[in-house]
């Protein structure tokens, strides 16, 4: 028996002075290497005649085994036990021998009784120390044979027939077990016994650490959370998820670098002095920004230089900047008692863009010895304080006065300054002026977005009345914005202006003297826009289908509930766009008589109420299977209205892949919708039922029909928008049908779905992302959830995205996770997966696209030879091939010799050979 020192993951041989013994160790798994972390030495325990014999391997190097080899006698029971195995925290463990067998036909002589298999078995124990178990408190692992048998003739050349076998225990609870190895009568030798468990490996990513996991039972997923590495934080919290071969799944969330640090290989780096950065969401330090540095490694952000400076809400990553200088060029326009101000802005902004300036007033006396603030009898239009502009009108001044107003200039960093402010100062004296107000508006009419007023001019005005002028704003914003318009009338129409808004009006007279001034203020609102009504036109006269032929003379428009549609085209129509639901079902669907029915038995529960199977028989037709959907008792309205609806959606299609339906009974109780009978249920549960039986070619085959289907509703511009495995049905010819149409209700009962931000349910792990976001239900969408159908068939109905919560589904999705290829499942058809679930809608293939890849992936076989989970080929030397016949197909499959049973079984087409039934193969007409 070969003792494992440890020092790697293959079997060394042992050192003269070990005593001997069956060895053990355990070890742990990368994807796709062993590693041993720990090994035990365990004597055995022989309880009959198993021996410690020391032989001579290849390498002339001694070997130590256990033999038994007592076939001349019957009734042989040699058992061989290890002690105690801790198994850690392992849940599942590996066991690899290494053994010979000699073969019972090189022994002359030897009885019947000679075996050439002997059985493996453990039994979990918290006891170290057992020195007896029953065999009765065994459980079998398996019965082993060998691959490699040997003769006395083998020996003789030394050639060793040294077999290899691997056997796996699930689901350990208890603190170790023991292993025991039952003889019944051949002739072995164990060579060497390895029990190893797998770990997913320490790893980083995405700045987090992943500490070594031991693998949960066989399929399950175990979710470990990571720790983010220095200098770093989490951005959202990171974990994956361990699987059972291994291997690290789904990473979700990530750790980002501090500020003042930045991700280097899976390290997060100081920043270089020069550098900084502000955020941890940043990716980078970057160089400091101008009129900054950092002298110091780390740096969060960079320090202005002398005279420069940073606003507090100014991104770190601008520039420091410096308050502006003076306005430039004052000017000023006397009139009367009014005055306008104007300047250029300063020459140097400092090197920002918000400059404001503000205006300061002083009225002073002749002697200009003494100055006070203007009263707040003086208005500034459009204001004095936080101008954007350089214009300002002042009104009200008093005549004949001297005034000063100062101009100061300022940007977001001048508060941060020390220095003075720049400024500009502008004197002025206004002049003697008329009685020119307009203070009375007499009329005024309003619309929706114009207002007409009419005013009397002034009672005494101070020389000929040259012009009015009007200005008006928005109520509550006068500082912000205003218009000034003239007019030699005293009548004007403002327009442009918003419907049901607030606006103040004021009025002034210009006469050869100047502008008197301003009248009060008016305040007067637009009206409401008017909402226009757009009616439907609809056809009083049955609309129904259009026909599907028509005179290719006849190129008439016609109208159906409100669309117009070309001749021979078909568009689906909602059955909320009637006003009278029932006229839609007595559109679309066809009336039975509810005698023509049969209910056999129930074989399943809908929404609304039970769903039976039976028999409907129509007058001169044949009797037909169906399926029969009732309305329980006691519905309200809409919950008819809503069960009927899927009725009036269905029988607008007819296509050879959706669901037929034949009929509904309305005029009696209970309510039915009756439909095709498909005789195996549901995609996912019949694929679960029959895991592995199928070829490829018939998964294809499968998933082609649901393609077809889809590209039909697509074409008449309906979205399923709930497409998935269990919403296809399979009838006994392994025809897929999508059904479930019943989409005018919200899916508050579906187990598969997940609450959203806008009420309602959808099945998150089907949906595609702008459908779960923003609820954008598309073709596009449908094609997303086609590829998890595809993945589906693939994988025998496993759960898309396994034990993940939706929440992480949504995530993972949303940071570019997509799921892996199933088992055995070929590159082309993973690779259209992938398509299907491209992110940006109009990248994904349309269903048209989808049906004619398949088709050639049925027309051409050997293009789904190569896995997408396996680096090896099945025949990489075979060269492809494409058919258009099913005897070529036959021939090149090596299935020549049933080309009669093909073609007397009716199968004469490519596309008939899609959907031979389970039976066919079985009988041996495998597709």
């Amino acid at each position: 028996m070969v003792v494992d020192d440890g020092r790697q993951s293959s079997s060394v041989l042992p050192t003269p002075s070990l005593s001997p013994s069956l060895s053990s160790s355990l070890s742990l798994s990368a994807p796709n290497k062993n590693v041993i972390i720990n090994h035990l030495y365990l004597p055995p325990v022989s309880y009959s005649q198993w021996e410690e014999i020391s032989v001579m391997d290849e390498r002339n190097t001694p070997m130590r085994t256990y033999q038994v080899c007592n076939v001349m006698e019957a009734n042989q029971n040699n058992w061989l036990r290890t002690r105690h195995i801790s198994r850690e925290e392992a849940q599942r463990v590996h066991i690899e021998i290494k053994f010979t067998l000699r073969d019972c036909n090189s022994l002359p002589g030897v009885p019947g009784t000679c075996k050439e298999t002997f059985n493996m078995y453990y039994y979990e124990s918290n006891n170290a120390n057992l020195w007896f178990i029953k065999e009765s408190q065994y459980i079998k692992i398996d019965t082993i044979a060998a691959d490699e048998s040997f003769t006395q003739v083998d020996v003789g050349d030394r050639v060793m027939k040294l077999n290899t076998e691997v056997r796996t225990i699930n689901n350990l609870s208890k603190k170790g077990f023991y292993l025991a190895f039952q003889d019944l009568g051949a002739c072995i030798a164990l060579v060497s016994v390895r029990v190893f468990y797998k770990k997913c490996p320490l790893t980083v990513l995405n700045l987090a650490q992943f500490p070594d996991t031991i693998t949960g039972g066989e399929t399950a997923l175990v979710e470990v959370h990571g720790v983010c590495v220095n200098a770093s934080e989490e951005f959202e919290p990171p974990k994956m998820y361990c699987s059972a071969d291994g291997g690290w799944l789904v990473p979700i969330g990530r750790c980002v670098c501090k500020p003042g640090f930045e991700e280097n290989k899976d390290m997060c780096q100081p920043c270089r002095p020069g550098t900084y950065k502000a955020s941890a969401t940043d990716a980078y330090c970057t160089k400091c920004p101008p009129h900054s540095s950092s002298p110091q490694e780390q740096a969060t952000e960079c320090i202005c230089e002398k005279g420069f400076y940073r606003a507090e809400n100014d991104p770190r990553s601008t520039a420091c900047t410096r308050p502006p200088s003076a306005p430039e060029n004052p000017i000023s326009t006397v009139n009367e008692t009014c005055v306008t101000l104007e300047w250029a802005p300063p020459r140097d902004t400092g090197g920002r863009g918000d400059i404001i300036y503000n205006l300061n007033c002083t009225k002073c006396s002749g002697d200009g010895k003494k100055c006070t603030k203007c009263g707040s009898n003086v208005h500034f239009v459009p204001r004095n304080f936080g101008l954007s502009s350089t214009t300002v009108l002042v009104t009200d001044l008093e005549p004949d006065s001297n005034y000063s107003f100062t101009v100061e200039s300022e940007n977001g960093v001048s508060a941060l300054s020390p220095t003075p402010k720049g400024k500009v100062v502008i004197n002025v004296t206004t002049s003697q002026t008329g009685e020119n107000m307009c203070t009375v508006v007499l009329k005024e009419r309003r619309s929706k977005d114009s207002v007409t007023l009419a005013w009397q001019g002034p009672e005494r005005p101070n020389g000929v009345i040259v012009e009015y002028e009007v200005i008006y704003y928005e109520k509550n914003q006068r500082e912000q914005n205003y218009t000034v318009l003239k007019t030699r009338s005293n009548m004007m129409t403002v327009e442009g202006l918003k419907p049901g808004t607030t606006y103040v009006f004021r009025v002034r007279a210009r006469t050869d003297g100047g502008y008197g001034s301003y009248g009060g203020e008016i305040e007067l609102e637009t009206s409401h826009e008017v909402t226009t009504v757009c009616l439907e036109l609809f056809i009083v006269q049955h609309c129904g289908y259009i026909k599907a032929k028509q005179d290719p003379d006849e190129e008439k428009m016609q109208f159906q509930h409100g669309r117009v549609k070309l001749p021979g085209s078909r568009t689906y129509i909602h059955p909320h766009t009637y006003e009278d639901p029932n006229q839609a079902v007595r559109d679309f669907a066809k009336e039975i008589d509810a005698s023509n029915i049969r209910i056999e038995r129930v074989i399943g529960a809908g929404e609304f109420g039970e769903v039976c199977s039976g028999r409907l028989r129509m007058q001169g037709k044949r009797e037909i299977y169906v399926a029969i959907k009732s309305l329980k008792a006691g519905y309200s309205d809409k919950q008819r209205r809503d069960f009927l609806s899927e009725a009036s959606i269905m029988g607008q299609f007819d296509h050879a892949n959706i669901i037929r339906l034949e009929g509904v009974v309305t005029r009696c109780k209970p309510v039915m919708i009756i439909t095709e009978f498909m005789e195996n249920g549901s995609l996912d549960t019949f694929l679960k039922k029959h895991d592995g039986q199928f070829t490829v070619i018939q998964l294809v085959g499968m998933l082609r029909g649901i393609a077809s289907g889809m590209k039909y509703l697509s074409d008449m511009s309906y979205v399923h928008r709930d497409l998935a495995a269990r919403n296809i049905l399979v009838n006994s010819n392994l025809v897929c049908k999508v059904s479930d149409f019943g989409l005018s209700r919200v899916l508050e009962d579906d187990p598969e779905a997940a609450y959203t931000t806008r009420g309602g349910k959808i099945p998150i792990r089907w949906t595609a992302p702008e459908a779960i976001a923003y609820r954008k239900f598309t073709s596009a969408s449908d094609v997303w959830s086609y590829g998890i159908v595809m993945w589906e068939v693939i994988s025998y109905g496993e759960r898309p995205y396994w034990e993940m919560s939706n929440q992480d589904v949504i995530k993972a999705i949303d940071e570019g996770y997509r799921l892996p290829a199933p088992m055995d499942c070929p590159v082309v058809l993973h690779q259209l997966m992938l398509d299907c679930w491209e992110k940006g809608r109009s990248d994904r293939p349309k269903f048209a696209q989808i049906v004619t890849i398949l088709d050639k992936l049925i027309r051409n076989p050997a293009s789904l030879r190569e896995l997408a989970n396996s680096s090896v080929w099945s025949d990489p030397s075979t060269p492809e091939f494409s058919v258009s016949t099913v005897d070529e197909w036959l021939d090149a499959i090596k299935m020549g010799h049933y080309k009669e049973n093909f073609s007397s079984a009716g199968y004469v087409s490519l596309d008939s050979i899609l959907y031979i039934s389970v039976r066919c193969r079985l009988a041996g007409f495998s597709a």
